[in-house]
């Protein structure tokens, strides 16, 4: 399966095998199938309610039952975990994440809770006076939030780095302050820059250069200490799987290479890996990315001023960018990777560039095998304003979204609104619109530009700011589980339920309430599924406390554990 590496590390790896048990072939060498019994708990599964325990053979679901059962499956076990009551259900899939960039926020510089310039200035100046790093890097800072709206100057940032170079990437990553030697490394293409433009804030092609170049001086050992935190983090929030985020303008081959080699070191959590470079279907695939896909930008982000809109944003009218690439020149990458059975995608978030992405679809579509574009689950990132739903269903794209955008910058008097006024603002993230006219859904979190949380997506996607682009908790938590697997063509051995012969892929959450199955007006506005809110998953509305994972389990091998079991 093109693209997909399994980092699964069993905790009997290195237990001698009894006599005659079945072995199993897994990615680090021949061990033993252990058979696990997990009881006592409630499992949310497809054979509805009443299912308190689980046979794990392998890495394999074998069983699924009730309490009177289950003791006849005792006696065989290698394993038996009682879950005194707590939930289980399919683990997580994140299905946009740029893991490098969320480790070093972790073991770096985050700057998510500045509120100032002088702020910023301040950390930057503890990191340096800290660290013998070649390069300040940071993340996370957003204007929007601050109570003055002055950025440091490169000057003042190349004094706080210790007068090593310094790149603080915005929270958006499509813009970044950066230190005076990074803007002489790199000058401004055509000359001046815009009368008014912070001299030290950078954007678009410029951007996208320095930010090669400052992480061209981050060591390999550096990157891969980032890594490991990051599929740390990943594994203790219940997530099994995540899709990485490359390209030749947001990371590196190495920085791929390195995330999609084995490494026994780092948690059992599985990497889809994309490469975001057109015409470079042959590249991603020597690469072993599943697609040339993911980042391939089509435009920026909306706080950054740099996605692509069809009329010009409200707070700066003097900024109009447009798609970065043509109709012509999309429809040449789609037709080349439909053609050698690889994923093509795009990140488009403003509609001029979701257009463009859609124009460029149809157009190869044209030109293939009838059917065969539509067939290959190609994707769009973001989408966060789309002008036709319906079209982009047509198109057999697989939107891969963030819904936690929503509910940092969207409703009245947020970034979305103060960018593009209240009236398209009100038209973005409407995830009802599109699950409705029947286009596949994957959720993420763009991580480190969100955190790292899925159960805050699922609650994102569940209650936006606007009622009437609400999904049902259900709808939300399947995106966020089978919708990745499906995104990453990752689905045709079941992963993303807990059934008899499906992957065992699972997370064990604290015990909580769970939802009624009760009727949402908001849902029966559009959803016919008369089991829309489904009983057996977490209260997630605003202000329940979000279940917090005990164990995380991919294909039988356990990726993090709690210790409370």
């Amino acid at each position: 399966m093109a693209g997909r590496l399994l980092h699964s590390l069993s905790a009997y790896n290195n237990r001698p095998a009894a006599a005659g048990r079945r072995r199993e072939v897994g990615p680090y060498g021949t061990i033993a199938a252990v058979v696990t019994v997990v009881h006592n708990g409630r499992i949310h599964t497809p054979q509805g309610p009443g299912i308190t325990a689980m046979v794990i053979d392998g890495a394999t679901v074998a069983w699924l039952g009730g309490t009177d059962a289950v003791a006849a499956h005792l006696d065989s076990a290698d394993e038996v975990v009682n879950l005194g009551g707590a939930l289980v259900t399919p683990a997580f899939v994140d299905a946009h994440v740029h893991l490098t960039a969320t480790g070093l926020a972790v073991t770096g510089l985050d700057l998510t809770s500045t509120r100032s310039a002088a702020e910023v200035l301040d950390r930057v100046a503890a990191f340096a006076a800290g660290s013998d790093a070649a390069v300040v890097l940071g993340s996370g800072w957003d204007d929007s939030s601050w109570i003055d709206p002055l950025v440091p100057t490169a000057g003042e940032l190349q004094r706080a780095g210790s007068g090593r170079p310094v790149y603080l990437a915005r929270v958006d990553a499509h813009s970044a302050l950066v230190s005076a030697d990074f803007l002489a490394a790199v000058p401004l293409p055509g000359g001046e820059a815009p009368a008014g433009e912070p001299e030290g804030w950078v954007r678009g092609e410029r951007h996208d250069a320095i930010r090669r170049l400052a992480l061209s001086r981050l060591g390999r050992t550096d990157r891969r200490r980032a890594q490991t935190a990051a599929l740390a983090d990943a594994a203790a929030l219940g997530i099994a799987a995540v899709h990485e985020m490359a390209g030749p303008s947001i990371s590196s081959a190495e920085d791929l290479i390195d995330l999609l080699a084995p490494d026994p070191g780092r948690p059992a959590v599985e990497i889809v890996g994309y490469w975001g470079e057109l015409g470079a279907a042959a590249t991603a695939r020597e690469l072993g990315a599943a697609g040339a896909a993911g980042d391939l930008f089509c435009d920026g982000a909306i706080g950054s001023h740099t996605a692509a809109l069809h009329a010009p944003y409200t707070d700066r009218p003097e900024i109009r960018p447009g798609p970065r690439y043509d109709p012509q020149e999309l429809a040449a990458h789609v037709a080349e990777c439909t053609r050698i059975g690889l994923q093509a995608g795009f990140h488009a978030i403003g509609d001029a560039a979701v257009d463009a992405v859609l124009a460029g679809v149809e157009l190869a579509a044209a030109r293939c095998a009838p059917g065969s574009v539509a067939a290959a689950r190609h994707r769009v990132e973001h989408a966060e304003l789309v002008s036709d739903p319906m079209r982009v269903a047509r198109s057999g794209l697989v939107a891969s979204m963030q819904p936690v955008f929503d509910a940092l910058w969207g409703g009245p008097g947020g970034l979305y609104e103060t960018r593009l006024g209240a009236a398209r603002a009100a038209t973005m993230n409407d995830l009802a619109a599109l699950l409705s006219a029947g286009v596949p859904l994957a959720f993420g979190s763009d991580s480190p530009v969100t955190p790292l949380n899925p159960w805050a997506v699922v609650r994102a996607a569940a209650y936006p700011h606007r009622s009437e682009a609400a999904i049902s908790v259900r709808a939300a938590f399947a995106a966020s589980t089978r919708g990745g697997w499906r995104a990453a063509r990752c689905d045709g051995d079941g992963s993303g339920v807990l059934a008899v012969g499906a992957p065992a892929t699972y997370a064990v959450w604290t015990e909580g309430p769970l939802r009624v199955d009760a009727p949402d007006e908001r849902i029966a506005r559009w959803s016919t599924d008369p089991h829309a809110t489904l009983a057996g998953l977490p209260d997630v509305a605003p202000g329940a406390v979000l279940p917090r994972c005990l164990r995380t389990v991919v294909r039988g091998a356990t990726a993090y554990d709690a210790g409370e079991l």
